[in-house]
C-alpha cells in the first residue's frame, strides 16, 4: 500500500533554511524562522526557565503519566495573564487542558468545534499556512475574508462583512495578537465593534493566542480576547508558551473553552480528552512544568516579565528603525512600526524576493513575510539599503 504514496511538496520554510545555511556569504540575513533572536542572533534560553528546570530536576520525584489533560497546575497558573486576575475562570465557564504546543491546541479546538457541528471555519488572509491546512485535514471548510488592508492596517470591512454574512455551524478564527504573518493587530476600538458584533452573531469565536506579551505587554495584548469573551456566551482559546516563554522545541500549549453555563463544562471537556488520547495520548510534561513552577514562584515571574519586555523592546526598536527610514525603492516601510510582534509583510513580489536574496544574501518567506527579530543593529541598514535596491 505504501507505494501508493505520492511525493507531498517540500515544507518552503524548511527548504528556506537549507538555502540560507548552504549561503556562503557572511553578511547573509536570515528573516525567515520564526523564532525571537537577540541582537546577537541567538534564541536563548530565558533565565527563568533555566532555574525552574533546576528546580524541577531536583524536586520530581516521578515521570509517571499525568493523563490526556497534562498538567493542570500549569494550566490553572497561566488563566489569570490570559482572562485577568479578577475572574480568570469567568465565574466557573472557563476551564483548560494543556497541549502539544500551540499547534496541538488548535488541533484539538477545531475537533472539538467538528464534534460540536462546526462545517466552516471563516479566517482572515493572510493567516499562518498551518490553520487552513490543519482544517483541511480535519475535513473543514475554510471560508476567507480580507484581512490587511494596503495602508498597513486592519480591514474592518473584511471581518465585518464576515461576521454579517455567518451562518449556523460558523466558527471565527482571530489572532488574539501580534498577527502571524503581517503583523497588524486590531485596535481596541476596533476589538469593542468585533466583540459587539460577534454578541449577536451565530458564530463560534476561536482565538488563537500565539504571542501574548510580545506587542504591548501582557495585560494589553490580551485585551481583545477578553473584550469577545465578555460578550459572547461560549468561545474556544488556542493558547501557546513556545514564543513568551522560549519553549519551541518543548511544544507547550493549552486549549481553553469557554461555555454557556458552568455545568456544560464536564461534558465539553470530555470530549477533549477523547481527542487527545486519539492523538497523542498525554501532552509532553516538562515544559509544562517549568512554566508552572515559574508562575508558581514571585521572584522567577518577575525575572520572566523581565526576559520579555526586553524581547519586546528590541524588536519595537527593530520597527521603529524601519518606521524612520520610510520609503525604500517604491516600499513604504512606516507602517511596520505601528505593527506587534514577530512578523510583518514587506510587500516585495515574487521576483524581488528572490532577487534579495541571491544580490544581497536576504533570506525570507515567498509572501515577502519577515522575522523582525532577524534584524539586529549591525544588519538592519543592509536590510533597508537592499529593499530599495530591488524595490526601486
Amino acid at each position: 500500500m505504501l507505494d501508493q504514496l505520492e511525493q507531498q511538496p517540500a515544507d518552503a520554510l524548511l527548504a528556506l533554511i537549507k538555502l540560507h545555511n548552504a549561503d556562503p556569504r557572511s553578511d547573509k540575513i536570515d528573516l525567515g524562522v520564526g523564532v525571537y533572536r537577540t541582537g546577537q542572533g541567538e534564541t536563548p534560553v530565558f533565565g527563568a526557565i533555566k532555574t525552574a528546570e533546576r528546580i524541577l530536576v531536583d524536586t520530581q520525584d516521578s515521570k509517571a503519566y499525568l493523563g490526556p489533560e497534562g498538567d493542570m497546575g500549569f494550566v490553572a497558573a497561566l488563566m489569570p495573564y490570559i482572562f485577568g486576575k479578577d475572574s480568570p475562570d469567568m465565574g466557573g465557564r472557563i476551564e483548560g487542558m494543556q497541549t502539544p504546543g500551540g499547534t496541538g491546541s488548535l488541533r484539538l479546538a477545531l475537533a472539538m468545534a467538528k464534534r460540536a457541528g462546526a462545517k466552516r471555519i471563516v479566517v482572515g488572509n493572510p493567516s499562518w499556512p498551518n490553520h487552513a491546512q490543519i482544517c483541511r485535514d480535519l475535513g473543514l471548510d475554510v471560508a476567507e475574508f480580507n484581512h490587511a488592508s494596503p495602508d498597513g492596517t486592519a480591514d474592518m470591512a473584511g471581518v465585518r462583512k464576515a461576521i454579517a454574512e455567518a451562518q449556523a455551524g460558523d466558527v471565527l478564527m482571530l489572532h488574539g495578537c501580534c498577527h502571524n504573518p503581517t503583523g497588524i493587530d486590531y485596535t481596541q476600538g476596533e476589538w469593542d465593534e468585533i466583540a459587539g458584533m460577534l454578541a449577536g452573531s451565530p458564530m463560534l469565536p476561536l482565538i488563537d493566542m500565539a504571542y501574548q506579551g510580545l506587542g504591548h505587554g501582557m495585560e494589553q495584548d490580551a485585551y481583545g480576547l477578553r473584550r469577545v469573551l465578555v460578550s459572547v456566551p461560549e468561545a474556544l482559546i488556542s493558547y501557546s508558551c513556545d514564543k513568551n516563554f522560549g519553549l519551541y522545541r518543548d511544544r507547550v500549549g493549552a486549549l481553553y473553552v469557554m461555555a454557556r453555563d458552568a455545568g456544560d463544562l464536564p461534558a465539553i471537556m470530555s470530549h477533549g480528552h477523547a481527542l487527545a488520547r486519539a492523538n497523542w495520548s498525554q501532552p509532553p510534561d516538562h515544559g509544562g512544568a517549568a512554566v508552572r513552577i515559574v508562575l508558581e514562584d514571585e521572584k522567577l515571574t518577575a525575572q520572566w516579565l523581565d526576559e520579555l519586555d526586553q524581547m519586546r523592546t528590541r524588536m519595537r526598536q527593530m520597527r521603529e528603525r524601519l518606521a524612520a527610514a520610510g520609503q525604500a525603492g517604491s516600499i513604504d516601510l512606516a507602517p511596520m512600526g505601528q505593527q506587534n510582534g514577530l512578523f510583518s509583510i514587506v510587500g516585495l513580489t515574487g521576483e524581488q524576493v528572490l532577487a534579495i536574496r541571491e544580490k544581497h544574501g536576504v533570506y525570507m518567506a515567498g509572501s515577502s513575510r519577515i522575522n523582525i527579530a532577524g534584524l539586529t543593529s549591525g544588519n538592519i541598514d543592509k536590510f533597508i539599503d537592499a529593499v530599495a535596491d530591488v524595490a526601486g
